[in-house]
């Protein structure tokens, strides 16, 4: 099971990652708080403080168009939220 499907970079996540020391994730939805902190030491080689997890439900969406009538479902997702220990970082721009 890959646990880290990808970094969630938003204006908002990268002004807590330079004021809190917190970075976001997208990460499986059956992982648990220790296997993500398990997941970003590895991938990263930082120390993880804590983690919060955000579960979120696929919500239905529909729209009018020319063609008619549209309804669709958003998927659900995990986020996770890792907050580093004092003085370590990560740089998702890195390897660009």
């Amino acid at each position: 099971m890959e646990i880290l499907i990808r970094p969630i970079v938003t204006e908002k996540l990268t002004a807590q990652g330079e004021s809190l020391n917190r970075y976001g994730f997208m990460v499986d939805p059956r992982a648990n708080k220790l296997q993500v902190k398990k997941a970003v030491e590895e991938l990263y080689g930082v120390t993880v403080d804590s983690v919060n997890t955000l579960s979120y439900a696929g919500k239905v969406s529909s729209r009018f168009t020319k063609a008619g009538y549209i309804k669709g479902r958003k998927n659900a997702f995990k986020k996770a939220i890792i907050t580093l220990k004092e003085g370590e970082k990560i740089d998702f721009y890195s390897n660009i």
